[in-house]
């Protein structure tokens, strides 16, 4: 039976294989642990995973925060979502989502918010979103350092 904890700081790397799957940009396990215990745990950054009996690494992994902006309230931000390439078809990110409502709800949100990119390859991702009633309410726009 897969059970979803909470990971700590100073057990991260539990969930960093996973989650450099969706975040490629850190290149290693060891840089993506540094950067999320460094730079994004001090901000409020926290993890989950969904353990499946297959060793101590999340086979799914949330990263979100609790968070305040304007247009929004006080809400649940995920900024992180992913299964394990190995793992998927087991209704892991479904236990995490509904994980994160039950979360949002502890901490006493007005919703559950996350960006998701565009694309043929993240049909399935939105599917799960929608799934979990959460509905497109925004563009989201951006500009890199070199077009400032």
């Amino acid at each position: 039976m897969p059970e979803i904890r909470e990971i700590s700081a100073d057990r991260t790397k539990l969930a960093a294989a996973t989650l450099l799957e969706l975040r490629p940009r850190w290149g290693t396990v060891d840089a993506l642990v540094d950067f999320v215990d460094t730079d994004l745990r001090p901000r409020g950054y926290r993890l989950a995973g969904v353990f499946a009996g297959r060793g101590d690494t999340a086979v799914s992994v949330l990263g979100f925060r609790e968070a305040w902006h304007s247009a929004w309230g006080h809400h649940l931000y995920v900024d992180d979502l992913i299964t394990a390439s190995t793992a998927r078809g087991h209704g892991y990110a479904d236990l995490l989502m509904a994980w994160a409502k039950q979360e949002a709800l502890r901490l006493n949100c007005e919703g559950v918010h996350l960006d998701s990119g565009v694309g043929p390859d993240r049909a399935a991702a939105h599917r799960l979103y929608m799934r979990h009633h959460l509905h497109i309410s925004a563009h989201h726009f951006t500009v890199s350092a070199d077009g400032l």
